[in-house]
């Protein structure tokens, strides 16, 4: 039996009662508070306070802590799929608390704010790589640093972007980026624009594609999303005349009654879309920068079902029909999923690392930059091929790289973790011990930020625990239980002929039911049954579903328990849903075959192992209750 919401029983600093062990399997204790916080977490009725509900639940609470206890044992806590599945569980866990949930609510009331505005905007970008030498990026800053003064003593901006900038595209649209809304754009891009006034032009702003300065052409209110259908004919194959006149022929069918579905289903080109009206799924500005025509024409259009003149795009010919327009939904409505959204941003990951000097700050982060500067010049070629090793004289490596208050790092430390974690890399020698220099930081931060979230917070502790066994405990279970179960052909089928008493059934009756909304369908079909008909195929595809003859128990079904118990054609009716159903035969009682009882059997066979294992677990593992913790549980729980 599996026991859900359990925790691994360690002391829960600041817990109203004492921490006194409750039982301890092989030496280790188990404490009262826990056992209290999980009673009191997954019981909620005032009549599951008794003496003999919490002695059921301890019960279970000690097996669930036997195979804790074996799954540890085995080491499988220290398997890489663990570590990684449980570090995952883990960062998720952590994010309300590393980022500060003020910084997180901001970030979701900026990003929403945001997305009830659309800024147009023009660029000029100056190519940087985020691992570019310093040389390199002082250039890139002085020559967009330069083209911003010339912006700003008036030379056009658009001429300036098509004749220097390095996005590829400004020599088309001198640097015109159109219309976009909040988490389209890398976040500092998108922050300068929102934080830009219209007509001016922002501050340089570096991403991780270089150098940008931005001029804002155009601000206003949103238009949220629309969904639209389409039908599309494809150029580019030498034959454009003739798929010019095929799409002004088919609008001009279009527009003499031709069902929309029909002409989209025999000719449109996109595949994913011809077998359903051409539907696509709603989009905002922005959403289809790469084919900008079909943005505007989708948006111009006024009331639902409005379809559009042929028009042309990048891909092809379209005509286009406006399904719905969708507004920007209230704050409330978005707030959970814009939440997610940004806790996986590069803006929550860029305040993060803006807030980096803080955390340092707070946990008493000093280094020593000479050193840092020494150990980065130790670079060389092995380490971009993920070789690289410290093999020089002993002195650095007792030298303090950094000290967080009273615990120092030495670069000893580094050097052992480089070793460790170093992959090949296609950045420069430096720039890659650069990097890695600032993860081992951030590493050793988030080790002592770990241990004081342990420290002050237990729910997040208790949280922790209560994943890291849940994955230990699904692991031992599939092991020792469920594998074992479902695979042992030989064992189930000795479990049913040793156990026959388990596997019986009373009464039952034969029946196929066919379930529909239309009523008046089927009485249809009754009376056509009656008058000695066979429904064909076309008759069965209008049903809801049709399921094939299965034998039925007494409140089993809803629907055979409404009928009489007689061979024949009967009716019944459940929400709103009407069924038929065609009883065959009536079966007396008696045992269930393997195959009609396997479902049971293998459930019963699991029960049965995972009993006997636990037996097994009992003599491997002394479980010792202590008397005054259980009398502690006991009288705070029925308190």
């Amino acid at each position: 039996m599996i026991v859900h919401g359990f925790a691994y029983g360690q002391k829960k600093e600041g817990a109203s009662t004492a921490a006194v062990p409750l039982f301890s399997i092989k030496g280790l204790p188990v404490y009262t508070d826990e056992f209290i916080y999980l009673y009191k977490k997954n019981h909620l009725q005032p009549n599951d306070f008794t003496d003999e509900k919490i002695n059921e639940y301890l019960n279970l609470f000690i097996n669930f802590k036997l195979k804790i206890a074996e799954a540890r044992n085995r080491g499988l806590d220290t398997t890489r799929a663990f570590v990684k599945e449980f570090n995952t569980y883990k960062e998720e866990l952590k994010k309300p608390y590393r980022a500060g949930t003020d910084d997180l609510d901001r970030l979701t009331k900026e990003a929403y704010d945001r997305l009830t505005q659309e800024v147009k905007v023009a660029h000029l970008l100056i190519m940087a790589k985020p691992d570019a030498a310093p040389s390199d990026t002082l250039t890139a800053y002085r020559k967009i640093s330069d083209l911003r003064q010339r912006a700003l003593a008036g030379q056009p901006f658009e001429t300036l972007a098509k004749e220097n900038s390095e996005d590829p595209s400004a020599k088309l649209n001198n640097g015109n980026l159109g219309y976009f809304t909040a988490l389209q754009m890398v976040y500092p891009f998108e922050d300068a624009a929102y934080k830009t006034k219209v007509g001016e032009i922002s501050s340089i702003v570096r991403t991780r594609f270089g150098y940008h300065i931005i001029k804002v052409l155009d601000r206003r209110a949103a238009r949220g999303e629309v969904e639209v259908s389409h039908i599309l004919l494809r150029t580019g194959k030498g034959n454009e005349a003739k798929i010019k006149n095929t799409i002004f022929e088919i609008y001009d069918q279009l527009k003499g009654g031709r069902s929309w579905d029909e002409l989209c289903n025999e000719f449109s080109e996109d595949t994913s879309t011809k077998g359903t009206g051409g539907k696509l799924r709603p989009f905002g500005i922005g959403a289809l920068a790469s084919v900008p025509e079909f943005e505007q024409v989708a948006f111009s259009l006024k009331e639902p079902g409005a379809i559009s003149d042929p028009f042309q795009s990048a891909v092809g010919w379209h005509i286009i029909r406006l399904e719905k327009k969708i507004p920007v939904p209230s704050y409330k409505e978005t707030e959970a999923s814009l939440k997610r959204r940004v806790a996986r941003d590069e803006r929550l990951t860029i305040s993060k690392e803006n807030s980096l000097e803080k955390r340092k700050k707070e946990l008493g982060f000093t280094e020593e930059k000479e050193v840092r500067t020494n150990v980065i010049s130790l670079a060389d070629s092995t380490l971009t091929k993920g070789k690289w090793h410290y093999a020089g004289g002993g002195a650095i490596q007792d030298q303090t790289l950094f000290t967080r208050h009273a615990e120092k790092t030495y670069t000893r430390d580094f050097f052992q973790w480089v070793a460790a974690n170093e992959t090949s890399s296609s950045l420069s020698p430096s720039a890659y011990m650069r990097q890695l220099y600032d993860r081992f930081v951030e590493e050793k931060i988030n080790e002592m930020e770990e241990k004081k979230l342990l420290s002050e917070n237990p729910d997040y502790k208790m949280l922790l625990n209560e994943y890291r066994e849940g994955i230990l405990l699904f692991e031992i279970m599939e092991k020792e239980v469920w594998n074992k179960a479902s695979q042992d052909s030989i064992g189930q089928q000795k479990y049913y002929s040793d156990h026959p008493d388990k596997f019986k059934a009373g009464n039952r009756v034969e029946a196929k039911i066919f379930a529909t909304t239309d009523k008046a369908f089927r009485e249809e079909i009754k009376k056509r049954i009656a008058a000695g008909d066979t429904l064909t195929e076309a008759d069965l595809k209008k049903f809801k579903s049709v399921t094939h003859f299965k034998k039925y128990e007494a409140k089993e079904s809803q629907i055979i328990d409404q009928i009489n118990w007689v061979p024949g054609l009967h009716d019944a009716e459940v929400n709103q849903t009407y069924y038929l159903a065609e009883i065959s035969r009536l079966i007396p009682p008696g045992n269930l075959t393997f195959e009609e009882a396997r479902a049971k059997v293998i459930s019963e066979y699991q029960d049965s192992l995972e009993k006997e294992w636990l037996i097994r677990l009992r003599q491997k593992y002394p479980v010792k209750i202590n008397k005054k913790g259980k009398k502690i549980v006991i009288t705070e729980l029925k308190k």
